[in-house]
């Protein structure tokens, strides 16, 4: 089929072409174009040259009158085509001319319809007419443009069609005089028409673009005409862009459904009775039914007990609401009824169908709201039973079943109270939504209380592992790690026991709950290869302060007192190698049972590594200390590498080194304090060469009293001087600071024996007036002594010693 071939869509008898239709947009390929499509159509008198200027203004091949067979109806019923080389896709229809002896004068029905189908389906609609009918009243097609009118802003929702008014065999009257005066007449005819309240005061503009153009006669001046419509053809390209003739889109259907709407439509007109004049008795109906119906509405708005009702509800749930508004529902519509029962039936009902849907819309959202009390209510009340029966100690599983299951049976209960007769309103996604927050509320509980289970043994766990095993590397030695593993394994198994036991009350898959228990158990291992590292990291203190418990104090926890008979090199030696057995242990993290030898690399590396005799073996040992690994220990459980060790044993010899110094050089001091006596070479020489002196002493005896004098007095004299003490800090120190106190301690000496001397005679002279007021006591017969009478004074002995 050619583009432009015709194919008509609407048979003179009012029959819709389907398969007609269908097979014109496949050939045209129409159902491409999506909403990029415009339609043209055109209507006039009868044998007014239509489908003539639509063939030159758009290339179609409709079908034209034959001026020498006489002037008859060409077109019947409705024709379409596509226009030949216009962008977008512009499809034209061709309608049956009015005014046709034909249908006869009284039958303008189908008129009617065709002509308010063209509006309804058109972007732009084309009104031929000749030039000398403006002005008349029954030229121009006005009483068919009244009555589309009227019936099609009652009909369809408002869509801006173009109408073009095509003048014909224009005259001499210029078109800008002409034009004013068929704006008028079409300005009259929509002042005239009756419009629903809506649109009283809605211009013509608001639904109509008008359009006027002028053509010269086809058959007196062919070429100028020619000229003209091709001017005027120009102005249908790109007519849907905007401020084209067909710029307003609203309602467009998508070409795909061109025909499906364009049939729904056809049959809407052809059995709507309103375009054939409707009747007084329905139009009365129509009108009377619709204003008690807004009554009723409005009376309903008003009623108190809605009012209440409504008012209610906002604050919370309401007993009994369904059957309360059922009953206000069924007493408005009631009345409809009861005022409209003499009016026809078709009308009443669907008033009151559409009367009921309004106070349906009306009522829904306090219905949502009461739905909302509701699930509000229900899930409040959920959670408070869940919490009370969780704290009574019930399991989680059964608790949360128990619980759901009744919150949502008080439910539905609800929903059935609060459904309203007149309405088939679903409950089911309110439910939906009450039984997923349910079901969060259960799942944020859930993970609470195994979080807070999980955090417990956790808790648990650091006590009963940091402390000891703390405590275990702080005296490490051979059986740390035996003890700590066997710590581990004991406080783990008690964990785990108890979550296990626990988790019995939570329905959980069994994957699900040995992960659980296994995180737990690594997390105890956790805790002891953390406590691990934090004390590996305090080793070098750990061992100083080994090496001073050791070194300072004896086998009975004693402080060592450096009296000269101590081995120190010993005891060194045995503090540095418990300071290296507690570096061995914390070198790594020994909880797999698995053998190493560490201590011994590190005994070779630095303990015997000053040893002359193993000279080869130091080498090795070196090298293998200056490596980051362990051998046969892997990275991940190495806490101090080997070369840290050998970093830490350098530094711990160093800061431990001025401890060994001050030992010696105490027990040095000791020794040099407590050996008084002269070596023996010297007791020889004096006795040798002292033998003359000490026999003249034995033949002069006075000479002895006199060296015993002078020993007491030197023996005094060192006591009061403090001579040891002075020489402790040095021999110059001390002869200084003897050489100041020598004087004044020689006269303090002599003083307390003048002191000495005078003593005995003030104790002789006491005693006798002691005597004598002894007598005069007796001499009276008194028996008791003077009050008066002094005690005997002791004498003040000289201490020649300290």
């Amino acid at each position: 089929m050619d583009a432009a071939c015709s194919t008509q869509l609407i048979d003179g008898d009012g029959t819709f072409n389907v398969s007609g239709v269908d097979h014109f947009i496949k050939e045209v390929k129409l159902e491409e174009c999506g909403l990029s499509y415009a339609v043209v159509s055109i209507m006039g008198p009868q044998s007014s040259g239509k489908s003539t200027l639509l063939n030159h203004l758009f290339g179609t091949n409709f079908r034209e009158m034959d001026a020498f067979r006489g002037r008859s109806q060409t077109t019947k019923g409705i024709w379409i085509a596509r226009c030949a080389g216009i962008e977008p896709c512009t499809v034209v229809m061709d309608l049956e001319g009015t005014d046709g002896r034909e249908r006869g004068e009284d039958d303008t029905a189908f008129e009617k319809q065709s002509a308010l189908f063209a509006l309804a389906v058109s972007d732009i609609v084309l009104i031929n007419m000749w030039c000398h009918d403006i002005g008349r009243e029954q030229a121009a097609n006005k009483p068919l443009l009244k009555t589309v009118f009227q019936v099609m802003m009652r009909l369809f929702s408002p869509r801006k069609t173009t109408l073009m008014f095509v003048i014909r065999d224009k005259t001499r009257t210029p078109l800008e005089n002409l034009e004013p005066v068929l704006r008028e007449d079409i300005q009259k005819i929509w002042d005239s028409v009756p419009k629903p309240q809506a649109h009283k005061e809605t211009p013509l503009s608001d639904f109509f673009n008008v359009e006027v153009v002028a053509l010269s006669s086809y058959e007196e001046k062919e070429e100028q005409f020619k000229e003209q419509v091709y001017n005027l053809r120009q102005r249908f390209f790109h007519s849907v862009a905007p401020g084209g003739l067909a710029g307003d889109r609203r309602g467009v259907v998508p070409a795909n459904a061109f025909a499906f709407s364009a049939k729904q439509m056809w049959q809407v007109i052809k059995e709507n009775k309103d375009l054939d004049l409707p009747a007084h008795k329905v139009m009365v109906a129509t009108v009377r039914c619709e204003e008690i119906a807004n009554e009723k509405f409005a009376s309903f708005i008003a009623n108190e007990n809605w009012r209440e009702l409504e008012e209610a509800v906002q604050s919370g749930p309401v007993s009994g609401f369904g059957k309360k508004l059922s009953s206000i529902l069924q007493s408005c519509l009631s009345e409809y009824d009861t005022e409209a029962t003499y009016f026809e039936e078709g009308v009443r009902s669907s008033k009151k169908q559409q009367l009921q849907e309004k106070l349906l819309q009306l009522v829904q959202p306090t219905f949502q709201d009461v739905l909302g009390h509701l699930r509000s209510g229900a899930l409040e009340n959920f959670k408070d039973a869940f919490e009370k029966a969780l704290n009574a100690g019930e399991g989680f599983s059964s608790s949360a079943d128990s619980c759901a299951q009744s919150c949502m049976s008080k439910f539905d209960k609800g929903c059935e109270e609060a459904v309203i007769e007149q309405a088939k309103w679903d409950t089911s996604k309110t439910r939906e939504k009450l039984q997923r927050d349910i079901e969060a509320h259960m799942s944020s509980v859930r993970t609470e209380k195994l979080s807070e289970l999980t955090t417990l043994y956790q808790s648990k766990l650091n006590v009963a592992l940091s402390g000891p095993v703390e405590a275990l590397l702080d005296g490490a030695n051979d059986e740390t790690w035996p003890a700590i593993r066997k710590l581990l394994r004991r406080e783990a198994e008690l964990a785990v026991y108890g979550l296990s036991d626990a988790l019995s009350g939570f329905d959980m898959d069994k994957e699900t709950r040995n992960k659980m228990l296994t995180d737990l158990e690594n997390y105890a291992r956790g805790i002891v290869e953390t406590k691990s590292k934090e004390e590996a990291g305090r080793a070098l203190m750990r061992m100083k302060d080994r090496f001073a418990t050791i070194f300072s104090h004896d086998s009975d926890s004693m402080p060592r007192v450096w009296t000269g008979k101590e081995d120190i090199r010993e005891i060194t030696k045995m503090a540095r190698s418990a300071s290296l057995k507690l570096l061995s242990v914390m070198a790594v993290i020994r909880l797999d049972d698995e053998l190493d030898n560490i201590e011994r690399t590190l005994t070779l590396g630095l303990v015997n590594s000053t040893s002359n005799n193993a000279t080869n073996k130091s080498i090795s040992t070196i090298d293998s200390l200056a490596s980051s690994t362990w051998e046969q220990v892997a990275p991940e459980k190495t806490l101090i590498t080997p070369v840290q060790c050998k970093s830490l044993w350098r530094q711990f010899k160093n800061e431990t080194e001025y401890t060994v110094t001050q030992a010696i050089s105490a027990q040095e001091a000791n020794r040099r304090n407590n050996n008084w006596l002269p070596p023996p070479w010297a007791i020889l020489a004096l006795v040798v060469l002292g033998f003359n002196e000490f026999m003249t002493l034995l033949r002069n005896p006075l000479w002895l009293l006199v060296l015993f004098v002078g020993y007491l007095v030197s023996k005094a004299l060192w006591v009061q001087l403090n001579i040891s003490e002075e020489f402790s800090n040095g021999a110059l120190p001390g002869l200084l600071s003897l050489s100041t106190k020598f004087l004044p301690t020689v006269m303090n000496l002599l003083k307390k024996l003048a002191e000495e001397g005078q003593a005995p005679s003030t104790n002789t002279n006491q005693t006798s007036m002691s005597s004598s007021a002894q007598s005069e006591v007796t001499t009276n017969g008194e028996s008791s002594s003077s009050s008066s009478g002094s005690s005997p004074v002791k004498p003040v002995p000289v201490h020649t010693s300290a």
